[in-house]
């Protein structure tokens, strides 16, 4: 068993610093990230009532959320933020996955860098996007498409994030767990892998940002339902108020994902610090 006195370092707690856990403030915590959604809202409403945009590009409040109230109704937004988050679920599990492996991989053996580590750099270079037009050529629109792309957009980010977290490890807590005499895969689970929490959780969290933009492009190219398709055929008919509502659900889902993405990162560090 490791010393009780060692928990923070064993933990990384001094090695990088925690992110900020919003729970259990209360209201005067939450105030000032309401100020810029309301200041937008008062300006939104206030162009819409005086005429300085017209109603065909900048619809009222009142009618977005009429529209979202019809939406949900007739089913059609449940089922299309259903097909959109089971695609990016399937995406950050798989590019988170695969990153997190191929990143300590790259980050514990110098072999590795030397032979993939350029060809990785390149591939990361080149958005997930612009691999587009030769997936459809190769794989068509269906579903096959989503998953790449999306697995793609999560890949890189968790993978950087997860070799820069396996070489910001210091080499004194390596020494630490030999010195102890803990066996190569405890030192691991027990000291190193705990430090690395915060950028790995860090890089699923660019990741999440990433594979939501990939998601929505790439459900308005080519794709026939999602929360992409019914924006874009929102602006086919120029019906501002649907693309309003798809933005609406998609920034809500994001900002979600995120916080929930930091409760498990302190749920993590914390059933970690009481292992050690």
């Amino acid at each position: 068993m490791v010393d009780k006195g060692m928990t923070l370092l064993a933990t990384g707690q001094e090695a990088t610093p925690r992110g900020p856990v919003t729970t259990g403030r209360g209201w005067r915590s939450l105030s000032p990230a309401l100020v810029a959604p309301l200041a937008l809202l008062v300006l939104w409403q206030a162009a819409t009532a005086t005429g300085l945009l017209p109603e065909q590009i900048l619809p009222s409040p009142s009618r977005v959320v009429q529209t979202f109230a019809e939406l949900a109704a007739s089913g059609e937004l449940s089922s299309a933020a259903r097909i959109s988050f089971w695609r990016l679920a399937v995406g950050l599990a798989l590019g988170g996955s695969l990153g997190l492996v191929f990143g300590l991989a790259l980050g514990a053996s110098q072999r590795v860098e030397q032979w993939v580590g350029p060809t990785f750099r390149a591939f990361a270079a080149v958005p997930a996007l612009g691999w587009i037009p030769v997936l459809i050529l190769l794989v068509g629109i269906d579903e096959m498409l989503k998953v790449i792309i999306l697995t793609k957009a999560c890949f890189v980010p968790v993978a950087i994030a997860s070799r820069d977290a396996w070489r910001a490890v210091p080499p004194g807590y390596e020494e630490l767990g030999q010195v102890l005499g803990l066996s190569p895969s405890a030192r691991f689970l027990r000291i190193r892998l705990p430090a690395m929490v915060p950028l790995i959780f860090g890089g699923l969290r660019l990741a999440s940002g990433q594979a939501f933009v990939s998601l929505v492009t790439c459900e308005m190219l080519a794709a026939t339902e999602g929360i992409g398709y019914l924006m874009i055929w929102g602006r086919t008919l120029f019906q501002m108020d649907v693309v309003i509502v798809g933005m609406i659900v998609v920034g809500t889902a994001g900002i979600a994902l995120d916080r929930t993405l930091r409760l498990l990162e302190h749920l993590i560090r914390k059933r970690m610090g009481e292992d050690v």
